[in-house]
C-alpha cells in the first residue's frame, strides 16, 4: 500500500473522506462552481467504498490466518497437513487481498489529489464573473496626456526593459536608481505595517521540494507556470506562500499559538506560460518580482474572520499609498486549486484605463494543511488540522499604480506621504527626457 497511506489507509492529508461520505453534494455544489466535473464525488465514494471493503477483507483473512497458523503446533500429525494446507491458502489470499486495497488506494489517493478545495460562497462563474464588493477613490481625472508607467520609469531612469531584455530576455528588467529606491521603500513599509500587526517577520527559501510544492497545491492544472531544476529536482516559487506553508509541515501546533501570522519577504518566479502577447510593455507581467506575503495559520472557526483582516490589512496598504482601487470577490471559475474563496483589490492603471490586481487574499481552509500534515490541538488535546490564509502586502508591480497615479505633467512623480520616510525623498524627478524628445 502506499507508503502516504500507511497501514491505517489514513487518506485524510487530502481531504476529509469522512465529510464527503456524510454530504457528498458540498464536492458536487464546489465542483460546479469551479465548472469542473460534479461526478467526481461520486467515483471518490466508490473508491473509497471498495478500499475499505478490501482492507476488511485483508483483515478478515490475516485474522484467520493467524489463527490457523496458532492451532498448527498444538493439531495432531493427521491434522497439520490439513493446516498447514489452508495457511498456505489463507496466506496467498491475504497477500491478493493486500494487493487490491493497495492498488485501489493508490488509485483514490491520485484521484484525490486532483480535486481543488471546496468553494465557500464564491460566486459562480469564470475569470468575468467576479463580484465588484466596494469602490474606494476616484480615478484622477487629468489635465494632460498621463504617461504609461515604463515611460515614466525610463524618464526617472527607475526602469530598464531593454537591458533586462538583453541579459535574462523577454519579460525581465532592472530597476535602478529611484526604481530600486522605490521598491526597496515600498516592501519595507509593507514589512513594518505587519509587524505592528504581530506578524513574525520571514525571508524564506525560494527554491522548495516537490512535496512542498504538491503539497500547497500548485501542482496540479497550472504547473506549467512553475520553474523546475530538474537535476535537483527543486522549484522556485512563485510566492512565498509556498514556503511559508511547508515552514510547519508535519507539526501540531499548540492551541494557544494560534493564529500564527508570518509575513514573508521573497523574490518570486513565474513562467507566465500561455501569456504570449499579454502585457509585454513595462512591468506588469513578468518572470522575477519581489513580494511580501502574509501568512496565517488559523483555527478553522476562526479562518473567516482572519481572512476578512487580512484584506483590511492589504486595503491599509493601498489607502496609505493614496490609490484608487475596488475590492472584488473572485468567482469560483478563477479560484487556485487550494483557495475556497479569495478577495482581489484592483488599483486604477490611468493609461489602461481600467483596474489592475494588485493584492489577492485567499482562505485555503484546511486543504493545504490536511495535504502537509499541519495540526493543532484542540480543547480536549486532540490533534485538528489547522486552517490556512495567505495575502498579498506589496508587491513590484504597484509601482505601476504609483508611478502612473501620482504623475505631474513634467514627469515627476509624487511619493505618496506615507511612503516618503522608506524612499527619502517626497518627489521622483526625471533624470532624462522622453523618447522621441
Amino acid at each position: 500500500m502506499s507508503a502516504r497511506r500507511g497501514a491505517g489507509g489514513n487518506l485524510q492529508d487530502v481531504i476529509d473522506l469522512r465529510a464527503l461520505r456524510d454530504d457528498p453534494e458540498r464536492l458536487r455544489a464546489s465542483q460546479r462552481a469551479r465548472g469542473e466535473d460534479p461526478s467526481v464525488a461520486d467515483r471518490l465514494l466508490e473508491l473509497d467504498s471498495d478500499r475499505r471493503s478490501a482492507l476488511t477483507r485483508f483483515e478478515t483473512q490475516r485474522a484467520e490466518q493467524k489463527s490457523v497458523g496458532k492451532s498448527v503446533s498444538k493439531a495432531s500429525p493427521e491434522e497439520r497437513e490439513e493446516l498447514l494446507a489452508k495457511a498456505k491458502t489463507l496466506a496467498a489470499q491475504v497477500k491478493e487481498a493486500e494487493a487490491e486495497a493497495g492498488r485501489i488506494g493508490d488509485e483514490l489517493d491520485a484521484l484525490l489529489a486532483k480535486v481543488p478545495n471546496l468553494v465557500e460562497g464564491a460566486p459562480e462563474g469564470g475569470v468575468d464573473d467576479f463580484r465588484v464588493m466596494e469602490t474606494v477613490g476616484e480615478p484622477r481625472e487629468f489635465d494632460f496626456t498621463p504617461r504609461d508607467h515604463l515611460e515614466l520609469g525610463e524618464m526617472l531612469g527607475a526602469i530598464d526593459t531593454e537591458r533586462g531584455a538583453k541579459v535574462s530576455g523577454a519579460r525581465f528588467y532592472f530597476l535602478t536608481g529611484v526604481g530600486a529606491q522605490l521598491e526597496l521603500g515600498l516592501l519595507n513599509m509593507a514589512m513594518n505595517q505587519a509587524v505592528t500587526e504581530g506578524f513574525t517577520p520571514m525571508v524564506p527559501p525560494v527554491l522548495v521540494k516537490p512535496e512542498t510544492m504538491e503539497g500547497t497545491g500548485f501542482l496540479g492544472e497550472h504547473s506549467d507556470e512553475i520553474y523546475h531544476l530538474e537535476d535537483d529536482d527543486l522549484y522556485l516559487v512563485g510566492t512565498s506562500e509556498v514556503p511559508l506553508a511547508g515552514y510547519h509541515a508535519g507539526e501540531i501546533l499548540p492551541a494557544d499559538s494560534l493564529p500564527n501570522r508570518y509575513i514573508g519577504w521573497s523574490s518570486c518566479f513565474r513562467r507566465e506560460a500561455g501569456s504570449y502577447g499579454k502585457d509585454t510593455r513595462g512591468i506588469i507581467r513578468v518572470h522575477q518580482f519581489n513580494k511580501v506575503e502574509m501568512f496565517v495559520y488559523a483555527h478553522p472557526d476562526r479562518a473567516h474572520e482572519e481572512h476578512q483582516r487580512l484584506l483590511a490589512w492589504e486595503r491599509d496598504m493601498l489607502d496609505k499609498l493614496e490609490l484608487p482601487y475596488r475590492v472584488v470577490d473572485i468567482a469560483g471559475g478563477d479560484l487556485g486549486t487550494s483557495a475556497a474563496r479569495k478577495y482581489d483589490c484592483e488599483a486604477w492603471v490611468p493609461t489602461q484605463g481600467t483596474y489592475r490586481e494588485l493584492t489577492s487574499t485567499s482562505n485555503c481552509t484546511q486543504f493545504q494543511a490536511r495535504r502537509l500534515n499541519v495540526r493543532y490541538r484542540d480543547e480536549d488535546g486532540k490533534p485538528r488540522f489547522a486552517s490556512t490564509l495567505n495575502g498579498t502586502l506589496a508587491t513590484t508591480r504597484w509601482i505601476v499604480a504609483i508611478l502612473e497615479n501620482h504623475q505631474r505633467e513634467d514627469g515627476s512623480v509624487v511619493v505618496p506621504e506615507a511612503l516618503r520616510p522608506y524612499v527619502g525623498r517626497d518627489v521622483l524627478e526625471p533624470v532624462r527626457p522622453a523618447k522621441g524628445k
